[in-house]
């Protein structure tokens, strides 16, 4: 950091974010991130899964990471929580799912029930 400016500048885009977080209307993707989900490939699914929602531009949409789901052997998991509506877990996601889930579920409004825990149980 060179200037107390640019401190302020990373404070502020800092707080943006955690807004984002506790906006009531913002869907929240949530990726397990433990060493089990990360092992097993969690960290290219929350890549992808930002990547989307970036180029998307779906400014309604929070992607955050979690530690242990509970449930090691279906990782990677992603948890979807759309306000309103009963949370979604999807599991053994990939980046291809990834993009499936961003598409179909966050934009089209349509689960994904073949990735879902319900399918794999």
């Amino acid at each position: 950091m060179k200037s107390l400016a640019e401190l302020e500048a990373i404070r502020n885009k800092a707080k943006g974010s955690v807004n984002l977080r506790k906006d009531d209307n913002a869907v929240r993707i949530v990726v397990g991130m433990a060493t089990c989900g990360i092992a097993a490939g969690a960290k290219p699914v929350m890549n992808a899964l930002m990547e989307e929602v970036a180029k998307r531009n779906l400014d309604h949409v929070a992607v955050t990471q979690t530690g242990c789901i509970g449930v090691c052997r279906l990782e990677p998991i992603v948890e979807v929580m759309v306000p309103g509506e009963e949370k979604v877990t999807y599991v053994k996601v990939d980046p291809k799912k990834a993009a499936e889930i961003i598409s179909e579920h966050i934009v089209n409004g349509r689960v994904v029930t073949k990735y879902t825990i319900g399918a794999a149980q």
